[in-house]
């Protein structure tokens, strides 16, 4: 059973998530919670497996609640610190995902996200695991290589740390593949790809695989594709939407062909 702690400041929005949330098998939520210090308390004090940050939330609320719960786990204690946070969020900026990540939490997930994907992100969240959607994805690679880079010397020196074994795991990781996927290209154990997920977050002082995501790209051990040049269009002719659009998905492809857009 999967304990959840719902956190917003609107009654009506913490009742649709109890009232979605208790209406699956396998998840009870344990208490609500309507401010940020508020859930650090109640979170010390119920132990919930995982806390939900609704969309209602300020930015920098959801910020300081995400650091006040990975306080609690870093500080640790004998029943297990602080639950996994699943943050959801309407606003629509780059760096506000990459901050909420880089500040500890597990999951960030769209507030427009359906009903399944909600609890399909929340179960994966409180089992360990790493959830952003595609959308968010993509502006978190946005993020690191367009953004500010912080603690610019940590990362270089804690890459190093790693071996090789640990680095090829680490790339997987950041390439979105789960342990089985990663025992099957490394040709071992999943047991021992978790043992080396553990010493990888243990090195580089990460607590989730989404922060190991963050510090691979902001390390430079891996890079995001370079967008491709969009064909120039010839002056006799204006560009219609198909090669408009043809183009947009192209700048998110790694291995696109070069043929033109609009070749046959």
């Amino acid at each position: 059973m999967i304990t959840v702690l719902v956190v917003d400041p609107h009654a009506l929005h913490r009742i649709g998530l109890r009232t979605l949330l208790a209406s699956r098998p396998g998840l009870t939520v344990v208490a609500e919670a309507v401010t940020g210090a508020e859930t650090v308390r109640m979170s010390e004090d119920l132990h919930p497996d995982a806390v939900v940050l609704g969309s209602g939330l300020p930015a920098t609320d959801v910020l300081l609640t995400v650091r006040g719960l990975r306080r609690a786990r870093t500080q640790g204690s004998a029943d297990g610190g602080a639950p996994r946070v699943l943050v959801l969020s309407s606003a629509h900026r780059d760096e506000h995902a990459y901050a909420v990540l880089r500040a500890g939490a597990d999951g960030f997930l769209s507030a427009s996200a359906t009903p399944d994907e909600l609890i399909a992100a929340l179960v994966h969240v409180a089992a360990g695991d790493a959830v952003v959607s595609p959308g968010l994805a993509r502006a978190l690679v946005r993020a690191v290589r367009c953004g500010p880079r912080f603690e610019a010397s940590a990362p270089k020196g804690r890459l190093e740390d790693l071996t090789e074994r640990e680095r090829d795991v680490l790339v997987a990781v950041a390439s979105g593949r789960s342990n089985t996927e990663i025992a099957e290209r490394l040709c071992i154990a999943p047991t021992t790809v978790k043992s080396h997920v553990s010493r990888i977050l243990a090195k580089i002082g990460a607590r989730a695989r989404v922060q190991a995501v963050v510090f691979a790209y902001e390390s430079g051990l891996m890079r995001p594709p370079l967008p491709l040049p969009v064909p120039p269009v010839p002056p006799h002719r204006t560009t219609t939407r198909q090669e408009l659009t043809c183009a947009y998905f192209s700048s998110r492809t790694t291995t696109a062909s070069p043929t033109p857009c609009n070749a046959a």
